[in-house]
């Protein structure tokens, strides 16, 4: 969400959602502390809602890899990475997509998985760990 288009989509979705909830608004703050914690939150669940279709396109589409900035690799190399990729047990996959792909935090992959940073983190090890012994086993039989 980007751009002068979205900022007006979500300030009018805000005024929508203030109008359709106005009847729970009871006083016990002021109006504009209100509106705005109406506000706060439905950016965060736009944010969250992008952040899903963002992942889950990502995961459609093969989870593409983005490897810009890492050292050029062949093509076979760059299949084998990706087979071991897809390899990798579900929750591995989706931490290690997020973090070292994405450049998510743990903390953000927690809340968006529904998992605590710390099972990110194991995750993320696991990933790695898997990754390396998939691909270390490639280039011995090369």
């Amino acid at each position: 969400m980007a751009g002068y288009g979205a900022a007006d989509e979500l300030t009018q979705d805000v005024f929508v959602r203030a109008w359709e909830k106005l009847d729970t608004f009871r006083g016990d703050s002021q109006f504009g502390t209100w509106l705005y914690r109406l506000a706060i939150n439905a950016i965060v669940e736009r944010r969250r809602s992008a952040a899903r279709r963002s992942m889950i396109e990502t995961h459609d589409e093969g989870m593409a890899l983005d490897l810009k900035g890492v050292a050029p690799i062949d093509g076979v190399a760059a299949m084998d990475l990706r087979a071991a990729v897809d390899r990798l047990p579900e929750g591995a996959r989706q931490v290690f997509l997020l973090h070292d792909v994405e450049g998510y935090k743990h903390r953000e992959i927690g809340k968006l998985l529904g998992i605590a940073a710390g099972t990110s983190k194991g995750q993320l090890h696991r990933a790695r760990m898997m990754l390396r012994g998939a691909l270390r086993g490639l280039d011995e039989s090369s």
